[in-house]
């Protein structure tokens, strides 16, 4: 099997990126589950730098994402200033450079390296999970104060589900799926009608990050969002996007090393107390809150399903898509109910 060599891909970015630049080590610190890859480059004068590689999805939505992150990170108020990290420019603009050969289409951004303080242990106390939720949404509400200096994203939900649709009447997609084809079809379908009569498209949207696993970010010890970093999820969408990894933040179960994405962690008690201490900070809307189950519909369908084999390694891609389509998904009118999260806010 013809390897890629990455090391060589990266070498190649930086002399591009600034010819004078003397590179003495490169360290692979990527993420075991993921099969994007992150380096740590360090150079003669003793800085350095970190590099994102990716090669999948479109090279236009890579630098898309990257364009709004960054301005987000320069743009986001105290006390969030500092907790994205800043990509690094060249002239007047984000670099990012594209390596094509027979093999790959790869693309890789430099980002300035981040502090990180304290991760969260892996369960919360309920003391913790207020804390948690004050910041989460004091970190919504600095998004959407800057949500209109942002460069334009022209990624939507309805717009992935429908090209998910697309793949399935591929070859390939109907081979890769097949044991589950009319199943996924369903689901997309379920999905975009869902979306359609709650008025999903009247809700506000903000930057998302959505992948907020305790791997991803750090707080201070008043638990305060201090850094994050891992942007492979990065959206433009509604806020809700990002709460069912804040369900499983919360959860009784806690962080473990074999993990499923049910989803029985909205259901629980742990998250009410989430949602109610969010809810004081920054009012959420029974709309909202009626829409959580079509955010995890459309996570299982588009980071499960359709991209599991890129941001899992097989290993892990294949069992999760599995139990997405014979549990999860067919599993969500039968197990979860807006009444009991409404019922909390709102009497």
């Amino acid at each position: 099997m013809t390897q890629i060599d990455f090391i060589g891909i990266v070498r190649e970015a930086v002399k591009h990126f600034d010819s004078s630049k003397r590179i003495v080590r490169i360290d692979d610190i990527s993420a075991k589950v993921s099969t994007n890859h992150v380096y740590r480059i360090k150079f003669s004068d003793n800085n350095f730098i970190i590099a994102k590689l990716s090669y999948f999805g479109k090279f236009e939505h890579f630098v898309e994402d990257h364009s709004v992150i960054n301005s987000l990170s320069n743009n986001l108020p105290a006390p969030f200033e500092n907790v994205l990290a800043r990509s690094l420019i060249k002239g007047n603009s984000l670099f990012v450079h594209r390596y094509t050969d027979s093999l790959i289409d790869a693309w890789i951004v430099f980002y300035r390296p981040m502090r990180v303080r304290q991760k969260l242990p892996k369960r919360l106390s309920e003391e913790q999970i207020k804390k948690l939720a004050k910041t989460f949404a004091q970190f919504h509400q600095a998004c959407y104060s800057v949500r209109n200096t942002l460069p334009q994203s022209s990624k939507t939900m309805k717009i992935d589900i429908e090209h998910l649709l697309r793949i399935l009447q591929t070859s390939l997609g109907q081979h890769d799926h097949r044991m589950h084809l009319d199943l996924i079809k369903e689901q997309c379908h379920l999905f975009l009608d869902n979306s359609d009569k709650l008025g999903a498209d009247e809700l506000d949207v903000i930057p998302v990050f959505v992948d907020w696993n305790i791997g991803n970010f750090s707080v201070t010890k008043n638990m305060m969002l201090y850094s994050r970093w891992d942007y492979d999820w990065f959206r433009v969408s509604s806020r809700m996007m990002d709460f069912y990894f804040f369900s499983r933040i919360v959860s009784d179960v806690g962080d473990q090393t074999i993990f499923s994405y049910d989803i029985d962690r909205f259901m629980e008690d742990r998250f009410i107390i989430f949602l109610k201490a969010y809810h004081e900070e920054s009012p959420l809307t029974e709309k909202e809150i009626r829409y959580l189950p079509e955010t995890y519909r459309f996570f299982l369908l588009n980071y499960v399903i359709k991209y599991g084999r890129y941001f899992f390694h097989e290993v892990f891609s294949n069992r999760l898509q599995m139990e997405a389509c014979t549990q999860h998904l067919p599993s969500i009118e039968k197990k979860f109910s807006a009444e009991p999260l409404l019922d909390a806010l709102f009497d």
